[in-house]
């Protein structure tokens, strides 16, 4: 009952993950994340003209030879795999299943839930606020150098929500929350080099996790970073798995 349980916990937190990634994508062309059996794909939206751009597929409990063969079946051209395995779970079959498969492993990220029952508290050395005015969003965009949020974001109740640390006015760190359906999605939290190991970072994801509870939201998901994942269980969050990231090699 209890490895069923976090089986169910980690399909949705994969739901999370896949609609939550397809919101920012979404700004230059739609980008969806659709079912395709037991299996999620992000992609691009038809397009007239153009390249698609990479597909993800997300993968979790299902063998490598048969998720290679659903992806080449359906996929439009790129394409990488993210294979889940939860925590605890040997990741050996996995990572021998799709070297045979001739598909390589880019990287690995923890994937992290919170629960939001507790969220600690702890002082910010700089103000922290929520972007809803335009030059404010316009800083960020700026220093990020491509949009992370759009005017229509810039209300009380959208979907999106993105907090600023502020030095003397300008955004030193920043992170995004993404509503899906009951959750959210955390989004591209970044602290610029000069004002680290200050607490910032902290303080950004617990003023964010009290406005994800606040909106209604009941379960956070996120992929970490390697020197992230030091940082989340610090402001409550738990890692149910780990996600392979496979692309076919180039011949």
């Amino acid at each position: 009952m209890i490895e069923a349980e976090a089986g169910r916990l980690l399909d949705t937190a994969l739901e999370v993950f896949a609609q939550g990634i397809c919101v920012p994508r979404s700004f230059t062309h739609p980008y969806l994340a659709e079912r395709v059996g037991e299996m999620w794909v992000t992609r691009d939206a038809p397009r007239r003209r153009g390249r698609y751009r990479r597909e993800e597929w997300f993968a979790h409990g299902i063998a490598p030879d048969e998720t290679v063969r659903i992806v080449r079946r359906n996929t439009r051209g790129q394409y990488a795999i993210c294979a889940i395995c939860a925590l605890g779970e040997s990741d050996e079959p996995t990572r021998a299943g799709y070297r045979a498969l001739d598909h390589r492993l880019g990287f690995t990220e923890p994937i992290m839930i919170h629960d939001l029952r507790k969220i600690p508290r702890f002082a910010s050395p700089i103000e922290i606020v929520r972007v809803l005015d335009a030059a404010l969003a316009d800083k960020v965009n700026k220093a990020v150098r491509r949009r992370q949020i759009l005017p229509e974001h810039l209300t009380p109740d959208a979907p999106l929500r993105m907090y600023a640390a502020l030095m003397d006015g300008d955004p030193a760190g920043w992170v995004s929350s993404i509503e899906v359906a009951r959750a959210t999605w955390c989004a591209n939290l970044y602290v610029k080099p000069e004002f680290r190991r200050r607490g910032i970072g902290r303080a950004l994801m617990c003023r964010m996790l009290r406005d994800d509870r606040s909106h209604g939201s009941q379960l956070a998901v996120l992929a970490a970073s390697h020197t992230g994942a030091l940082l989340y269980p610090l402001v409550g969050y738990e890692q149910i798995g780990t996600l392979f990231m496979y692309t076919p090699r180039r011949r």
